[in-house]
């Protein structure tokens, strides 16, 4: 088992904000060399004006937007995240509160200039995880649109038109090749580094990459901002863990496109660990990125 801990209790405190690791971990700020299949070789993405970029003014889109899965994808599954009979999900309102304010609204825009939503949480000062396709697009048919996007707002603890901490745009990302290259829903995860320690305000989660058999004795948790509710919303819903493989997590966890991206958590004795990254939706289930022991090293690396 490899764990990276942010305790809850110090979120709000910026002198507390350290990470503390693990005691398997031992390879943060290393690069991390490629997989024996090739497919977890880090592929990164900064324009030249990434480092004069920072916060600013946020201003509502003149129409509503959709979930950047479908650049990828298309409206229809496997990335229309579902919600499954009753829809459980409940609104947060105390967005500026943690661990609330750990999740972050995104308002993308691809190369071709084209404006979509999704989700992203804090995992250091200036890093946040997310979908692979939320930071690159694939085999969208559309001229001028594939590769990475030209740039993305973040909004953390948004609720709706009220930015408790402000946005900040990043032109800076990081994915694999899984992804990148093969467009593999397997590799489907990615990061946003951001040109100011906003993070250090909000405060991050931790992340692991635990066993099957802890897995799935697990409740998952997930926030986002769906695109079926009010825009910039965020909706919160937990369920026990349905079932895992080698590269993902499985859960009938009610979630809808907007929510690309966000965490799948655990909580530990109070604190919260990603242990997956929730991009697609499924007929009786929606599944995520798990966190095996290469996408842990990839986000320690991206997180230093």
């Amino acid at each position: 088992m490899a764990v990276s801990n942010q305790p809850e209790e110090q979120a709000a405190l910026a002198a507390e904000q350290a990470p503390v690791t693990g005691p398997s971990e031992g390879v943060e700020g290393k690069a991390i060399p490629p997989g024996a299949d090739g497919l977890e070789h880090v592929e990164g993405y900064q324009r030249p004006e990434y480092e004069r970029l920072a916060a600013e003014i946020w201003t509502a889109p003149t129409a509503d937007l959709r979930d950047i899965g479908e650049a990828s994808f298309g409206p229809l599954p496997p990335v229309a995240e579902t919600v499954h009979g009753v829809d459980d999900r409940v609104q947060i309102t105390n967005t500026a509160d943690y661990p609330w304010r750990v999740h972050a609204s995104l308002l993308i825009t691809a190369a071709d200039n084209s404006r979509w939503i999704g989700t992203a949480w804090f995992i250091g000062p200036h890093t946040l995880v997310t979908a692979g396709h939320v930071v690159h697009i694939k085999n969208s048919g559309v001229a001028g649109r594939d590769g990475w996007v030209k740039s993305i707002q973040v909004m953390p603890g948004r609720d709706g038109t009220v930015m408790p901490y402000g946005s900040v745009t990043s032109t800076n990302f990081r994915s694999v090749t899984g992804w990148t290259g093969s467009g593999d829903e397997n590799y489907d995860y990615g990061a946003i580094t951001i040109p100011t320690e906003l993070g250090s305000t909000t405060g991050w989660f931790g992340f692991g990459a635990w066993p099957d058999a802890d897995l799935l004795k697990t409740t998952g948790n997930i926030s986002g901002y769906p695109g079926d509710k009010p825009p910039g919303t965020q909706w919160y819903d937990a369920r026990a863990i349905s079932s895992v493989n080698a590269l993902k997590v499985y859960y009938d966890i009610d979630t809808a496109g907007g929510q690309s991206g966000s965490a799948v958590c655990r909580i530990v004795d109070g604190n919260r660990y990603g242990i997956a990254v929730h991009a697609y939706g499924g007929a009786t289930v929606n599944s995520g990125t798990r966190i095996t022991r290469p996408v842990y090293d990839n986000l320690v690396a991206w997180r230093a």
